[in-house]
């Protein structure tokens, strides 16, 4: 009973408050606009422009990069046996030519030299059966199966040869030797790694960049790069381009090569590469924080008799602050920087601050 009259209270205090507010709202005061300001005109948004003109602009491409040595080889036997020298100084500079690693050859050198023995003894008897066919002596086919058993055993010999030279592991290119794996009196057997040789000066970096650039790029284009840790940057000239594109990622591999006359730029190092590609001397170019994405593309808004105009905006090159227009901004035109969300077409506006020196 007590939950009842409480109700029934508040019912009635709700009817007399409509009431009251039926009675104090004319229709006068009914049809008046609630806008801003007693239902005046929206104040103007306050903005920031930026004139566009035109300035040079020196296209470039920055790409991921990998360092990599001029020449590289991996040290590896081609055949079993102990080592029995090995010329490895770690880090050691090598020259072309020079004996680093010598396999055991004792069996194909006795070898070696019992065919040389026997390869005298053929080249008599041929002497002798030449002398003889010369008078009648023997037939012709005698003859034929002596000069056939000297050209075996010389035949034998060059394999012989060749099998010794196989036993020794010399440097293919000038260069630096790196860590060993291996000491004197080791087996080794084919594919077991000895050593590397890396030639490190000159150096190439390696690269890619977008398919669309591929036009733009030419033999012996120059580039700079740069690399973690060390605080000068590098020129490198391109000197080969792959035919092709890759059809996985879209982008063209381009190597190119750099005098390491110091010694410190390492292969397999990361190099951040830029690449200039072209130089546009009247491009447009206003921040980036202009562009406002739309369905059908990119628009500014422009500032023209105190309101705000948008226009369709076709880009181009972006840098790290600004972005180019190819087409809808004409220089002289006042691009809106700043409060451009709350901007609406033909809204009002007060310029705050422009990039015109006065």
């Amino acid at each position: 009973m007590k939950n009842f009259k409480t109700i029934s209270i508040i019912v009635i205090i709700i009817a007399i408050l409509v009431v009251i507010k039926i009675m104090f709202l004319t229709p006068k005061d009914a049809g008046k606009p609630q806008g801003p300001a007693g239902g005046g005109k929206a104040p103007a948004t306050v903005v920031t422009v930026f004139v566009a003109g035109t300035e040079v602009l020196n296209n470039k491409v920055f790409a991921s990069g990998t360092v990599l040595a001029n020449e590289e080889v991996i040290l590896i036997p081609e055949m079993s046996g102990k080592i029995t020298g090995l010329n490895i100084n770690e880090g050691s500079a090598v020259s072309k030519g020079d004996l680093l690693v010598k396999i055991n050859d004792s069996d194909l050198q006795a070898q070696l030299k019992k065919l040389q023995l026997q390869i005298k003894l053929a080249e008599e008897k041929e002497n002798r059966q030449k002398q003889l066919l010369a008078i009648n002596g023997i037939s012709q086919e005698e003859y034929d199966v002596t000069l056939n058993q000297l050209n075996s055993v010389k035949a034998d010999v060059e394999f012989s040869k060749a099998q010794i030279a196989k036993t020794e592991i010399r440097a293919p290119f000038n260069g630096i030797i790196g860590l060993k794996y291996i000491s004197e009196g080791s087996y080794v057997s084919p594919g077991m790694r000895i050593a590397s040789i890396q030639q490190i000066d000159p150096v190439k970096i390696d690269f890619s960049i977008p398919e669309q650039y591929a036009s733009m790029i030419h033999k012996n284009d120059a580039l700079k790069f740069s690399l973690n840790g060390i605080s000068e940057s590098f020129s490198a000239k391109i000197y080969a381009i792959e035919p092709k594109i890759d059809l996985a990622t879209r982008s063209i591999q381009i190597r190119a090569i750099c005098a390491n006359p110091k010694g410190i730029i390492f292969p397999g190092a990361f190099a951040k590469v830029d690449l200039p590609l072209k130089e546009i001397p009247d491009a447009i170019m206003i921040p980036t924080e202009a562009i406002i994405p739309v369905l059908k593309g990119k628009k500014v808004f422009v500032c023209k008799n105190g309101a705000a105009q948008p226009i369709i905006v076709e880009t181009g090159i972006r840098t790290a602050t600004q972005i180019q227009i190819v087409s809808g901004i004409a220089p002289g035109d006042s691009v809106i920087t700043t409060g451009i969300m709350q901007l609406k077409p033909d809204a009002s506006v007060k310029v705050l601050k422009s990039n015109i020196k006065k």
